[in-house]
Formats: structure tokens, sequence, C-alpha cells
């Protein structure tokens, strides 16, 4: 029920094009009906990438990452993943609805990191060191399944 559910809600955004990437660009805050469960390890956290932030470039994966503890704390960031080299950079965090900068630059994601969702998100949205194909292949790897589209 859930995964049908998930396909039903994420359907709009799978089809929506994706514009090409400027560095300066932040999408709009996360929406909970377009929020995309990602599997990491166990941490007592749960992990979400919002559908229609996903971003594509030439070497380049962003996405809004939405952190989520059991009691309910959010931490939303907007991120990139740099395909060929493995690397993660945060762009802007959010707060109540707005994107605070990030000045911070590229850094690798380590496989001894306790950041493993950056791991999770390289393996299923840079496969061979490449970014996905599409937005709807970014979906159907991070969920596992494929998306249906309507």
């Amino acid at each position: 029920m859930r995964g049908a559910l998930a396909a039903a809600c994420l359907a709009a955004a799978a089809c929506a094009p994706v514009a090409p990437l400027q560095d300066d660009a932040l999408p709009p805050p996360p929406r909970e009906a377009d929020l995309v469960e990602v599997e990491a390890a166990p941490s007592g956290m749960r992990f979400f990438v919002d559908a229609a932030s996903i971003g594509l470039g030439e070497d380049v994966v962003r996405y809004t990452l939405v952190a989520r503890s059991a009691a309910g704390a959010e931490n939303i960031s907007h991120e990139a993943i740099r395909c060929s080299s493995a690397e993660v950079r945060v762009h802007a965090v959010g707060r109540e609805g707005q994107w605070i900068r990030s000045t911070g630059g590229w850094r690798p994601i380590r496989a001894d990191s306790a950041q493993r969702w950056h791991q999770t998100l390289n393996r299923d949205l840079c496969p061979l060191k490449k970014p996905v194909g599409s937005r709807r292949e970014a979906l159907e790897a991070l969920g596992r399944r494929p998306y249906v589209l309507q």
C-alpha cells in the first residue's frame, strides 16, 4: 500500500522536466508528499529525498535531504554529489521554510563516515560514477521499485 501511495504522490514530480543546474539556484522547501525514504544504515534517524528537488548535471546530482528523528525533529539540507569523485557538498540548510546558504566546499564521501546516507545516495544516484539519466531513474534507484507514472 505504501509503495502504491508513494508512486501516485511522486508521479507528477517524476514526470516534471529537470531544469539545467545553476550553482546558485535553490528549490522551494520540500513538501511531505514529495519525500522518498532512503534506506540508510540504522542510526535512529530516517532520511528522505525531496523528489521535486532532484537536479541532474553532467557530473553532479543535486537534491534536498530531510533527516528526521524518531521524536520528529528535522534537519533539511540542499546538497550535491559529484559523481566522478564521490564528493558531497551542502549548498544550503533549511530553517523555518527558508534557505540559509552554506559556505562549505566539496568533501569526500568516506566509507568510515557516520554520515552513511551519503554512501547510499552516491551508490544509487551515481552508478558507474555518472549521474542517473533522469529523475525517474533516480526515484527508482532510491525506492528500489519502479514508479508508475500516470
